[in-house]
Parts: C-alpha cells; sequence; structure tokens
C-alpha cells in the first residue's frame, strides 16, 4: 500500500486535521505561545494490542524525544481513570501511564481531565 494510502487512511480513523483541539490554558501563567513547549495530544492504539502497556512506552518516548530535541517542557492533557469512559475518550491517554512517564499534575480543567507537565 502506498504511503500517501496509509497517511489518508491514518487521518481518516484518527481525525487528525479534523479534530479541533483547544488547550485548557485558563488559570494558568504559562506563556501559551511558547513553541518550546510541547504537547502530546492523543495516543492510538490498535484494537488487540490495548492494555499492554503501549500508552505508557509512548508517553516516556515522548518525554525522551522532547527533551533530546530542545523542549523547554512538555505536557499532556489525559483522562483521569478509565472506569466508563468511551474509547474515543480514551486517546489523550490516562493520567497513569503519564505519571509512570514522570509527569505532574498542573491544573484539573474539568472532573475527568487533567492536565500534566515535565519541565526540562
Amino acid at each position: 500500500m502506498p504511503v500517501e494510502e496509509r497517511v489518508r487512511r491514518l487521518r481518516e480513523q484518527t481525525g487528525c486535521g479534523l479534530r479541533v483541539f483547544r488547550v485548557p490554558w485558563e488559570g494558568r501563567d504559562e506563556d501559551k505561545d511558547d513553541d518550546r513547549v510541547w504537547a502530546v495530544t492523543c495516543f492510538v492504539t490498535r484494537t488487540g494490542f490495548r492494555r499492554r502497556g503501549v500508552s505508557r512506552a509512548l508517553a516516556r518516548a515522548a518525554v525522551d524525544y522532547a527533551r533530546d530535541r530542545g523542549a523547554r517542557a512538555i505536557e499532556a492533557y489525559p483522562m483521569i481513570g478509565g472506569e466508563g469512559a468511551l474509547v474515543g475518550e480514551l486517546h489523550p491517554g490516562l493520567r497513569s501511564a503519564f505519571g509512570a512517564a514522570g509527569f505532574s499534575e498542573v491544573s484539573r480543567p474539568s472532573k475527568r481531565r487533567v492536565v500534566v507537565r515535565i519541565n526540562f
């Protein structure tokens, strides 16, 4: 299958490029225009590979990747717990996966979502 077709399918399946993502900045002092602050917005794990630690490995790899490329910080916007959540709601990842990678909670913009971050 050609690369273009795989890219098209990935975007179609994940909604990448179609989904509007708004970072929860309310009540925060950080400069939202600082392009050295990187963000992990979602993980897509293929059915059959879920619940095997893939998200934890991806979160750790994202930290290493950002640090190695000069990011000042990296943050993510995961869900709290997975109980009762729809599969589509878990694309941002779970707080526990980011906690295992060293992220700390910055804020809690809703009952089920947190902002987590690592400053380098």
